[in-house]
């Protein structure tokens, strides 16, 4: 996994990983590792930092509950409505910005 790469897009796939529904940190980080072919391993130390920030934003909402399996509660995420206005704008940008890199490097159009 290429850090620097990670970084930049970071919030895009936290908030794409939440736009089918509400996912804990756990899940997160195991659905963007399957999305990926395990391409970006999310540790713990990136993913909660990046988590409470996006919430703090208010693109997030997070919410402690009991998981079925039982246990000690656990913090889940919602993606909130200006989350998802959020995530449609930084799609969007990503798709230009591979579009320019596409455009020097060549490959598909």
């Amino acid at each position: 996994m290429d850090a620097q790469q990670l970084k930049g897009h970071l919030d895009l796939l936290l908030l794409a990983s939440l736009e089918h529904g509400p996912r804990y940190g756990g899940q997160i980080i195991a659905d963007v590792q399957a999305a990926t072919d395990g391409y970006f391993a999310l540790r713990e130390g990136t993913l909660y930092p990046a988590l409470h920030r996006l919430e703090k934003q208010g693109f997030l909402r997070g919410e402690f509950q009991v998981l079925p399996r039982g246990g000690s509660p656990v913090k889940v995420y919602t993606l909130t409505p200006s989350g998802q206005t959020e995530l449609r704008a930084q799609r969007e940008r990503y798709e230009q910005f591979a579009r320019a890199v596409r455009g020097v490097i060549g490959g598909l159009a």
